[in-house]
């Protein structure tokens, strides 16, 4: 697998296998390393950028993703985050992929296992997206664990729950990859015609991506500028306009590097 480390857009794009992700911050761009000490950059997310989403015309699959990341270099209250997390979203005709990848070793909940729906994850390093629908207000929670547990709660209004007990939504499926050294990286992808159904996702969707990282001091870390002094991720009337763009293939030197990569592993 292999993800991108730029917003085609803004160049710098460069390719390396998920299990050595990592992210390093200089002064205006999150910087991309791996072991050959190539260096790959794109810009840090800000609340102007909205929140893209690529689009797939092929069918999305674990394993050979080949994704543009954003990078978040900076917690709640302005402090650097060293390494960066990096989070995409893209989805195909099927599905909305939620990815996400932080470059060092995560404290999970104890009861999370791979691909399960567990509660309470917030409690622990954790990456989050929310989707909004601002005609109704209407709003989705989804918690992605570093190991590819995972859990979801629909919102009528910040924190008022739509059930009160735990409903998993049918065919989320989860990925995940744990390095040697503690990097992660975690996808989560849901079923579109269900989100369709379940929230009118479409052109006037509104999204936020947020983590929790370093637990148990935990830093919290949000895609688009919240208003509020103290950490509050539920904020949906704050949430970013969606953009979809094409997602980019790789350059002909990008999958020059990708070919010469997969021969030296082979």
């Amino acid at each position: 697998m292999v993800l991108r480390a730029s917003c085609p857009d803004h160049g710098g794009t460069g390719i390396l296998p998920a299990a050595i992700l990592q992210f390093g911050i200089t002064s205006n761009t999150t910087e991309f390393r791996c072991s050959e000490r190539r260096r790959w950059t794109w810009p840090r997310i800000s609340s102007g950028l909205g929140m893209t989403i690529f689009e797939s015309t092929r069918p999305l699959a674990w394993g050979e993703l080949d994704v543009p990341l954003f990078g978040l270099g900076q917690d709640w209250y302005g402090a650097r985050v060293e390494p960066a997390a990096g989070f995409a979203l893209v989805c195909d005709a099927q599905r909305l992929w939620f990815v996400a990848s932080h470059r060092r070793p995560a404290v999970l909940h104890p009861q999370a296992r791979p691909g399960l729906f567990q509660a309470e994850l917030w409690r622990y390093d954790v990456a989050e997206l929310f989707l909004a629908d601002p005609h109704s207000g209407r709003y989705f929670e989804f918690n992605l664990a570093p190991n590819g547990a995972w859990w979801s709660c629909e919102f009528t209004a910040p924190r008022v729950r739509a059930e009160v007990t735990d409903l998993a939504m049918p065919e989320v499926a989860t990925f995940s990859e744990l390095a040697e050294d503690g990097s992660w990286v975690a996808a989560l992808a849901l079923p579109l015609d269900l989100l369709r159904a379940r929230l009118d996702f479409g052109p006037a969707t509104k999204a936020n991506v947020t983590f929790i990282l370093e637990t148990p001091r935990q830093r919290f870390l949000t895609a688009t500028k919240l208003e509020s002094a103290a950490a509050d991720f539920h904020q949906p009337e704050h949430f970013a306009a969606i953009s979809r763009q094409a997602l980019p293939r790789l350059s002909p030197q990008d999958a020059r590097l990708e070919d010469t990569r997969e021969e030296n592993l082979s």
